[in-house]
């Protein structure tokens, strides 16, 4: 509530603007003989200012911001999609056009159907409103202290074929919504799972290379790519800061002696050769059941 509160005073700051610029920029325009001032135009223009400041502020804010207004900022929170990953375009319009129709008291609805958004919230475990149902999304926390969760590790017998993997084409936004749903798999439940599994991994499938074994599972599929993305990561890493050590000398050290080389930093997570992939899965990396 303190959130959309800031973001009312944010979006009344941008009405009283428009409200003052836009007399000034018709008087303008009508000593050049462009537009002629009448009441039809100042309604019509009334109009687009509440949709810009009302439709316009959260959806392009939303969707520059992957998920934050002025007042989400301000408090930490952010909208995400159910799968965890950032929204677009499409799901900030549908929040907006479902905030502006129902959700603003008298805006478009009578002035009692807000109380619906409030029902709604009230009644979903995650505080869903009417546009998060609508859109496919929640608001979460970003500055609340939580635990990610057990990670399930390179499943079996994989390791040597994620060794071999093109991960160019794997963007964050997408690594992101994989490794949201390996955090959330367990808390899913049929036919939920299965559809969203299929689905994030046809999209890994699309811009990964090469295709993985014959008979692998979808999960196993996704927890493999997502550890030898990880692994590749952290080898970058510990890559850069052996250069910067390299480079830059130690603090504190005697003065005109050169600064050692730092030794070589391994590979954080080094490939060991693993048994061949097995029909049976050892019981710690199955697939969860839901409750």
């Amino acid at each position: 509530m303190l959130a959309r509160l800031i973001d009312l005073v944010a979006q009344v700051a941008i009405f009283v603007t428009l409200s003052t610029a836009t007399p000034i920029v018709i008087l303008l325009l009508s000593q050049t003989g462009l537009v002629t001032p009448s009441e039809d135009l100042f309604r019509a223009t009334t109009i687009l200012m509440v949709v810009v400041t009302v439709v316009g502020y959260p959806v392009a804010l939303e969707t520059l911001t992957r998920g934050r207004t002025v007042g989400k900022l301000a408090l930490g929170l952010r909208v995400v999609r159910d799968d965890g990953g950032p929204i677009r375009f499409r799901q900030a319009l549908t929040r907006g056009l479902v905030g502006a129709a129902i959700e603003w008291p008298g805006l478009i609805a009578p002035p009692l159907t807000w109380l619906g958004s409030v029902w709604a919230m009230a009644v979903s475990r995650q505080g869903r409103r009417l546009g998060d149902h609508a859109a496919g999304t929640l608001v979460i926390h970003e500055r609340s202290p939580q635990r990610w969760g057990r990670m399930p590790l390179m499943p079996p017998g994989l390791a040597a074929w994620a060794g071999t993997l093109d991960l160019a084409g794997l963007d964050d936004d997408l690594a992101l919504a994989v490794r949201h749903f390996l955090v959330r798999v367990p808390e899913l439940r049929e036919p939920a799972r299965g559809l969203l599994t299929q689905r994030l991994m046809a999209e890994v499938a699309a811009v990964v290379r090469p295709a993985p074994p014959p008979g692998v599972p979808p999960w196993a599929y996704l927890a493999a790519v997502h550890a030898e993305r990880h692994r590749r990561a952290r080898h970058r890493l510990a890559a850069v800061r052996h250069r910067s050590a390299a480079v830059w000398p130690t603090p504190g050290g005697p003065a005109g002696v050169p600064a050692q080389r730092a030794a070589p930093v391994p590979d954080p997570h080094p490939q060991t050769p693993t048994p061949p992939l097995r029909t049976a899965v050892p019981p710690d990396q199955r697939m969860p059941t839901g409750s």
